[in-house]
């Protein structure tokens, strides 16, 4: 069973230091990020997880696995401060980073798990190819696979699913495929990369067949519905792409 060391105050003066301590660490981060203490801020965010390893070793795994979609969102959102072109923005990283931890962080409801396991793949995915995006393959191929495991888990976990860790597996190794290969013409629409752009896109497609079936709403037309603009668009993105040596 997964362990999960959280500590959500119930109410009075422990509720209030709570909220502010979470409005802080992303307020903190961007004043860092301003100083360009990048390492700092990076270490601040990772202490903040401190509860992970505050139990017997044995249990840091599943404890790390537990928090990984946290840490990716988090650490994703330091690299977009990073790499932002004005003050302004890191300011709406920074208040992004504090709905995170208010508003969609919290809740445990099976739309909210998976909007959050959503926004560790696209956030992770794309705050890695910002950063390293002229790394190696040996580097972003592992990477992908580390962050789409961690998504495809913590979407499953709001579903008695008694497959979980074979499904996130060969999730993972399939993000981990598709970026061995486009990693060759790493194109870039705007500011969204191609690999972003297509896992979001598959993740979601399967994501909601997955929902609608575990749930019983899933009717045969509905399935060929969701199948058939799943693979239009990832067509379209084929098919439209510049294959050059070079981003669009």
């Amino acid at each position: 069973m997964t362990l999960k060391a959280k500590i959500k105050p119930a109410a009075g003066f422990s509720r209030i230091v709570h909220f502010l301590l979470l409005v802080l660490l992303p307020l903190l981060v961007f004043v860092f990020v301003r100083l360009r203490f990048y390492e700092l801020a990076a270490t601040l965010i990772l202490l903040s997880k401190w509860r992970m390893l505050a139990v017997k070793p044995r249990h840091w795994p599943a404890n790390i696995r537990a928090n990984g979609v946290d840490i990716t969102v988090s650490l994703s959102f330091l690299i977009f401060m990073m790499n932002s072109s004005s003050q302004m923005l890191q300011l709406v990283w920074t208040m992004l980073f504090m709905g995170w931890l208010i508003v969609l962080k919290p809740r445990s409801d099976q739309i909210s798990v998976a909007l959050q396991a959503f926004a560790a793949q696209a956030l992770g995915i794309s705050a890695l190819l910002t950063q390293w995006g002229d790394a190696s393959l040996y580097v972003l191929v592992p990477a992908t696979w580390i962050i789409c495991y961690a998504a495809a888990r913590h979407f499953l976990t709001a579903y008695d699913e008694p497959l979980t860790k074979f499904l996130s597996t060969l999730w993972a190794y399939f993000a981990a495929a598709l970026m061995w290969l486009l990693g060759h013409w790493l194109l870039f629409y705007g500011v969204v990369a191609q690999p972003t752009l297509l896992l979001t896109v598959v993740s979601l497609g399967l994501a909601s067949i997955y929902y609608l079936d575990t749930n019983d709403k899933l009717s045969y037309g509905l399935k060929r519905q969701v199948l058939f603009v799943t693979t239009a668009v990832v067509v379209i993105v084929i098919v439209f792409s510049d294959w050059g040596d070079k981003a669009v």
